[in-house]
């Protein structure tokens, strides 16, 4: 977009122009600008974008702050005005389930705010075109992003993250590994978050509290065609969270990702929330919009109630 580098360069006094030319961050910078634009402008189009939903259908305060720079969705919002109302103490971070790196939960919080943290997945392409990824937007950077390839598993989770160098209190977790996620999350003892992101299925609705049967080796792909069988309900989650000393914060509109706030801090600032008071629905951009009704295509299935 010459436009907006014209519109930039037409901004600054004459004399500073040459000096912001030659400053080796910004032409990257004007990348990732004319990137978010980019996309705040397809959110338009498409009558997608948050800032368009009335206020009165938003079913948590959260949801007011939905933002994609890097997310699948609204996350990048969510997370800031989350951090902003509790604070953060490290700007650390652990997530699984990344796919390519490209568009996960901490990769805004990694590239446009400084966070570090550790991020994994199990195939070695995705974990390849991560570390291209950030290489590549974090330049001399990028050594505060730790991207490992890793089969995640109730039995390895804590000895991963200790070896890795993350123990005690850190400021996020996000969990999406489309299986074991329930049973992934109530392993992990090593760390303590300050708020916890988990996916949630929104075809098991927001009565059931259930979950997948635990396999180590779970492959959603290979667990029913549907490709419906997979991780927990949102009761389930928020139950389990519960245990943990979380409170339900809410949840994305696309019916995806679940928040959680640590308790001890989302006390005056944060309203917790039911199930039923946060659920969406997904919508999915292949699979349309899944909710309870689609649970029949699956009810056969091993499922423990928790």
């Amino acid at each position: 977009m010459r436009w907006l580098k014209q519109m930039l360069k037409g901004m600054l006094p004459a004399r500073w122009t040459q000096r912001v030319q030659c400053h080796l961050g910004l032409p990257r910078r004007v990348q990732v600008l004319e990137k978010q634009l980019r996309i705040l402008t397809e959110h338009l189009a498409q009558d997608r974008s948050p800032t368009l939903v009335p206020k009165t259908q938003f079913h948590a305060p959260i949801n007011a702050h939905e933002l994609k720079v890097f997310s699948q969705n609204g996350e990048d919002g969510i997370l800031l005005y989350l951090f902003s109302k509790i604070g953060s103490v490290s700007n650390t971070f652990v997530e699984f389930g990344i796919g390519d790196g490209s568009e996960c939960n901490t990769a805004d919080l990694s590239i446009n705010f400084g966070w570090r943290g550790l991020l994994m997945d199990c195939e070695s392409r995705n974990v390849n075109a991560a570390r291209r990824f950030y290489d590549d937007e974090l330049r001399t950077a990028s050594d505060r992003i730790q991207i490992i390839e890793c089969m995640v598993t109730a039995e390895n989770i804590n000895d991963v993250l200790a070896t890795n160098g993350f123990q005690g209190e850190i400021d996020l977790l996000s969990i999406d590994i489309d299986g074991n996620d329930y049973w992934v999350w109530k392993a992990i003892d090593v760390v303590n978050p300050r708020v916890v992101v988990c996916e949630y299925n929104a075809c098991f609705g927001c009565d059931r509290a259930i979950t997948v049967a635990y396999d180590p080796v779970f492959d959603r792909r290979a667990k029913h065609p549907s490709l419906l069988y997979f991780g927990a309900s949102l009761p389930a989650l928020t139950a389990l969270a519960k245990t943990k000393g979380y409170v339900l914060a809410g949840c994305d509109q696309h019916g995806v990702n679940a928040f959680f706030v640590r308790q001890d801090l989302a006390e005056g600032c944060i309203q917790a929330l039911t199930p039923a008071e946060a659920y969406y629905p997904l919508r999915d951009r292949l699979m349309g919009v899944i909710g309870p009704d689609h649970f029949q295509q699956i009810a056969a299935m091993p499922f423990d109630t928790v």
